[in-house]
């Protein structure tokens, strides 16, 4: 049985995160993920988490299911290009990352 709420454990797993403890937030936010999958927010704070922890699979996961679902979101573009990067993947990375400067203005 529960003995905390859904919010409380989004705010405990982003506690986790500011503290920069990845690996740990990203445990919570799974779990908080797994009772509420349709959050957006949870789904890229928790690719965040796998990115900064260096799960990077994971993190390329979480974020292309986040821009299935919201393919506008400019920072789910910059992030996954910035994680095929991190796996020696640029041609991969390419189009995310223009994607985002088209998207912010910025290069």
């Amino acid at each position: 049985m529960r003995t905390t709420t859904l919010a409380e454990e989004y705010r405990r797993g982003t506690l986790f995160f500011e503290l920069e403890d990845y690996t740990n937030a990203a445990r919570i936010l799974s779990e908080v993920l797994a009772e509420d999958p349709g959050n957006l927010s949870v789904r890229l704070l928790l690719a965040r988490s796998y990115y900064h922890s260096a799960q990077l699979r994971r993190a390329e996961g979480e974020l292309r299911r986040v821009l299935e679902r919201d393919p506008a979101e400019a920072y789910a573009h910059l992030l996954l290009g910035r994680t095929l990067q991190r796996q020696n993947r640029p041609d991969d990375a390419a189009p995310h990352l223009r994607m985002h400067g088209v998207m912010t203005g910025e290069s």
